[in-house]
């Protein structure tokens, strides 16, 4: 049970940090129709401010901040410079668009941080563990939980309960009835990306002390985000939000119990290979099974 316990935490925790990202990505797809290879650039980006921050500030939150601001800054420039003309263009236009991006952002945080991967370390005050139920675990894994279920909240109230979410949940719908009413869709479409971003670069700051900040950490998460985002509903937060708790604690579950079950069958070293390699499928299995019974994701956008 306290090994059941555990990997439970570790899921939610994976789960939150899947959402950070698929929310932004969600909502970027769902009410742009922008197809955005680069965001897991964004998670990126977000990452390597919040080290290069926590190295000179004497307060980790702010290299939180740092990192957050730096995505959405890049994120700005991104849909600025090179997407903004690319929303009504065929989505192919906007995959290369975008795969260039990550092949620019890469190289370009290779020249300025080197390929070396960096290591973040846990600020002093959240290094110890709690008990709970008697099962010990690291006050920075709840953190990151905490932090993610309360932007999961504010994300939901913001939609939902402002002025503002129902002019983005009238934009998913039609932007051109919304433009006609003397809303600004520009500035509207910037400000969804530049959450976004924000969002994900949160997600890379968060994760720093716990991965090595590296070159194209953005692209390994990004296809799990996918996965997310087609099992919760393209275009929906409480299916982002749905999907990534489902995906992190199946994706967790998998790899913490899969070897040992596999060793009560075959022999030690074919079980860990075997089970290896089931784990990477598993989370693929389980949006084929999602889709089979419900083709538009568990929460879609528009029913």
């Amino acid at each position: 049970m306290s090994l059941l316990l555990e990997q439970c935490l570790n899921g939610l925790q994976l789960g939150v940090m899947l959402f950070l990202l698929a929310a932004g990505l969600t909502l970027v797809f769902g009410i742009l129709g922008l197809i955005n290879l680069a965001h897991g650039s964004l998670y990126m980006a977000g990452a390597y401010a919040a080290a290069l921050a926590a190295a000179y500030l004497p307060w980790f939150g702010l290299a939180i901040l740092c990192g957050v601001f730096a995505a959405g800054l890049l994120g700005f420039a991104i849909e600025t410079v090179v997407l903004r003309p690319l929303y009504q263009r065929p989505h192919l236009d906007q995959v290369l668009a975008t795969f260039g991006l990550i092949m620019i952002v890469n190289e370009s945080a290779a020249i300025a941080f080197g390929r070396q991967p960096i290591r973040v370390a846990v600020p002093d005050a959240l290094a110890g563990s709690v008990s709970l139920v008697g099962v010990p675990y690291p006050i920075y894994r709840l953190l990151i939980i905490a932090a993610g279920l309360i932007v999961a909240i504010s994300l939901w109230l913001l939609i939902n309960r402002t002025r503002a979410g129902a002019l983005v949940r009238a934009a998913a719908s039609d932007r051109e009835m919304v433009a006609s009413l003397g809303v600004p869709v520009r500035a509207l479409t910037a400000s969804i990306f530049v959450l976004g971003a924000g969002l994900a670069g949160l997600a890379g700051a968060l994760i720093g002390p716990i991965l090595s900040v590296e070159i194209g950490m953005g692209e390994r998460i990004l296809i799990t985000t996918f996965v997310v985002i087609v099992i919760g509903g393209v275009g929906s937060v409480r299916g982002a939000f749905a999907g990534a708790m489902l995906v992190g604690l199946v994706d967790t579950a998998s790899r913490a119990f899969l070897p040992d079950i596999l060793r009560t069958l075959m022999a030690g070293a074919d079980a860990d290979a075997l089970a290896g390699g089931l784990s990477s499928m598993v989370v693929f299995v389980l949006m084929a099974a999602v889709l089979l019974v419900r083709p538009r994701g568990l929460f879609p956008a528009h029913a």
